[in-house]
């Protein structure tokens, strides 16, 4: 039940930052993880090919009695994404309400806040500031208008004078704090989420289309023991599709070959399987749930709330998949057992930082996740989910010795 040598293909989520800041990630946190299990380990340069959506990067990693070749292959889509974020600003505003608009009419937020109170508050958060935003705006607006009719101008003139301070104040606002809330994005994020629900993305259909090629095509001439699809974010229900292709195109796959597995982390499946229009996603997670050439893994964490925690991709989302149900395996993780101790009360509320970690480094040993020996570690991604005290066990008895992080911080 070992691997030598593995291809992963990764699905970023929602993020234009693409390839040089994902490598960068990968890279610093991938050293950090040898460091702490006392491993050696190298990085190759990108690769990258004009007529391909995708770069990758080789790793070699080696341990006490053990040694894995890692092929990590990332799935580019940042300038699609790219293109929703140079949408008017004013576009942005206007859509987004109305897209919040019709998920509260249609009860759609109401079963995301009931299915996990954190993430429906979390998706109501954007509007809600921007709302302030705009009072807080208008009400120094108004106050700039009574202070200059003082001085005997025309009401007309003062009034402009506000309505001019109030928007050049909600603007500098918006733009100046973007950075911290992150809202515009949220509002791109959330518009195009909905888009792709009602199927009206298809320049996400059409690239997904062309990684499930990418899949079939590694799986006929790689020679890895084991190719992993991995979605992170908004990545998993789009790796979700990816894999579902994937499977029409080659209806064997994974019964030839090297074995073939789905890994979602930190998934936000409900944000579009909530939908009442959201048909073909819900079908694409009955047919993987229901075959059996594939092993799909979902890692949850309670102290993501921009994960759903606890939650059944298959029926919670009211699927009935039957006695023929296969996937996924659903592992609950808690970050505490990531993290060194001391601050985590302060950690789990840094959200954006908090939701990265499922790509991050544990700073600790022992813990049954670890992004880091899915992707090079010589185990099977279903075997690792299924006997997690063993992998844990051979990899502690590498350096027993070695103290963790939290000894050395």
């Amino acid at each position: 039940m070992t691997v030598k040598r593995r291809h992963i293909l990764y699905v970023p989520g929602y993020d234009p930052r693409g390839l040089a800041e994902y490598y960068r990630l990968f890279r610093s946190e991938y050293r950090k993880a040898c460091a702490l299990y006392g491993l050696e380990g190298h990085v190759s340069r990108v690769t990258e090919e004009e007529d391909r959506h995708a770069a990758r990067w080789t790793y070699s990693t080696r341990g006490a009695d053990w040694q894995v070749e890692t092929t990590y292959e990332f799935l580019r889509w940042e300038h699609i994404i790219r293109k929703d974020f140079a949408r008017p600003v004013w576009w942005k505003i206007r859509k987004g309400y109305a897209v919040f608009g019709r998920s509260v009419l249609n009860g759609v937020w109401f079963r995301l806040l009931r299915a996990h109170w954190r993430f429906g508050l979390f998706i109501a958060y954007p509007y809600v500031l921007m709302l302030l935003y705009a009072l807080g705006s208008s009400l120094v607006g108004w106050l700039l208008a009574l202070l200059t009719g003082l001085t005997g101008l025309p009401s007309p003139i003062t009034g402009l004078i506000g309505l001019a301070a109030a928007i050049a104040l909600f603007i500098w606002v918006l733009r100046k704090t973007e950075p911290q809330t992150y809202l515009l994005y949220l509002f791109d994020d959330g518009i195009s989420t909905r888009q792709y629900s009602l199927g009206e993305r298809t320049d996400w259909h059409e690239r997904m289309e062309i990684f499930a090629g990418y899949v079939v095509d590694t799986a006929r001439t790689s020679d890895a023991d084991e190719i992993v699809v991995v979605g992170h974010s908004s990545g998993s229900f789009l790796a979700i599709e990816v894999m579902d292709r994937a499977l029409a195109r080659d209806p064997q796959l994974g019964r030839h070959g090297p074995r073939v597995a789905l890994l979602t982390i930190g998934a936000n499946l409900p944000i579009v399987g909530f939908h009442p229009e959201a048909r073909d996603f819900r079908e694409r997670i009955r047919r993987l749930a229901i075959n059996d050439s594939f092993d799909w893994v979902d890692y949850q964490s309670r102290h993501d709330i921009m994960n759903f925690w606890p939650f059944d991709p298959v029926t919670d989302h009211r699927i009935d998949a039957g006695s023929e149900r296969r996937n996924p395996t659903v592992i609950p993780i808690s970050f505490r057992d990531l993290w060194i101790p001391g601050d985590f009360g302060r950690r789990r509320w840094r959200f954006f930082r908090a939701h990265f970690q499922f790509l991050m480094a544990n700073e600790r040993r022992g813990a049954a996740y670890d992004y880091y020996l899915i992707c090079c570690g010589p185990y099977p991604l279903a075997y690792r989910a299924q006997h997690p005290d063993e992998a844990v066990r051979a990899m502690e008895s590498q350096h027993p010795a070695r103290a963790d992080l939290a000894s050395q911080a």
